[in-house]
């Protein structure tokens, strides 16, 4: 089954989730299928399970070698193992072929069972309890008439296979830091929340942070209020938002398109910064109107390009 693009607008708050499964005993004897989704944008195909060799020094016991798929080396993790689970083997498993931060990964499963289209409104955030029953690789959870759905965080995994694939911020960058700029950050791990506003405290920014699009979009409104009140511009108060793609409630894509059309936002530079920012899909951030989009592992330069940006737009308004 090789995946190819489905048709799907850009801006409608809407995402497609690949749907699969891993088999897992239960305690009656028989098998019991736990169901888990990734973002369609991420998965490249879906494949028979390919002859696999070994790799020398692998960080994990879940990485069962790699395979040679269209010239290209791919690492396969068995995922069952990754979370911890004991899969029972009562059919042939599937192989699902992802790229995202420019880094091609394979993981096996049970099975696949079909793609569903869904709005971000009804992906809900784990709790506590699930997150720590998935080894906190869960992202989202979509609640079915007959079953739940969890998002898996694709990221995470990869990253702590590979730690080098990991955000990291270039340490030898010296910051000038006496614009007094101010930066919204839209996204929804911590982790890269945390990153990305000591990344632009260093450069200069003050830094006011949301969890989600909707969050960062209610903020906006607040602010573009604010300066028609005071007949102020809108740079009075924000100069930049930066923004992940995938989040729950309202994605990025979302945000950029309303803030596109908003008569008064409409000229606040906004960068897409986010694992899905890759040639295959860049026309996605271009349709809504953002002004930059930037891959994950290149946090370092996110904040010289908002400079650039902010200076760009400030100097055609004087």
């Amino acid at each position: 089954m090789s995946h190819t693009n489905i048709l799907l607008e850009s801006g409608t708050n809407e995402l497609e989730i690949v749907e699969f499964y891993i088999n897992e005993p239960s305690e009656e004897g028989e098998h019991y299928q736990g169901y888990y989704g990734v973002n369609v944008a991420k998965v490249l195909e879906i494949i028979r399970m390919p002859q696999v060799t070994e790799m020398p020094e692998v960080t994990h016991p879940s990485v069962l070698g790699a395979f040679n798929q269209r010239s290209h080396i791919t690492p396969l993790v068995d995922l069952s193992m990754w979370l911890g689970k004991e899969r029972t083997e009562n059919e042939p498993p599937k192989v699902i072929v992802t790229e995202f931060n420019r880094v091609t990964t394979a993981f096996m499963v049970s099975g696949v069972t079909r793609i569903h289209r869904i709005s971000w409104e009804e992906v809900e955030p784990p709790n506590a309890y699930v997150s720590n029953l998935s080894n906190d690789s869960i992202t989202g959870v979509v609640k079915m008439d007959d079953r739940i759905i969890f998002i898996l965080d694709l990221e995470k995994i990869v990253t702590e296979l590979n730690p080098s694939l990991g955000l990291r911020l270039d340490e030898t960058i010296h910051w000038e830091t006496g614009d007094n700029l101010k930066a919204l950050i839209s996204d929804d791990s911590a982790l890269i929340r945390e990153m990305l506003k000591d990344l632009l405290q260093k450069a200069g920014f003050t830094v006011e942070v949301t969890h989600n699009g909707k969050e960062a979009w209610d903020r906006l409104q607040e602010l573009s209020k604010l300066a028609l009140e005071n007949n102020k511009p809108i740079w009075d108060y924000v100069n930049v938002l930066v923004s992940d793609i995938e989040m729950p409630s309202m994605d990025g894509l979302s945000l950029t398109k309303n803030v596109k059309e908003h008569p008064v936002l409409k000229d606040l530079p906004v960068m897409l910064f986010s694992s899905l920012i890759t040639d295959r899909l860049r026309h996605k951030g271009d349709s809504v109107g953002a002004d930059d989009q930037i891959s994950k592992p290149e946090v370092s330069q996110l904040a010289l390009r908002a400079k650039d940006l902010i200076d760009k737009y400030m100097g055609a308004a004087e």
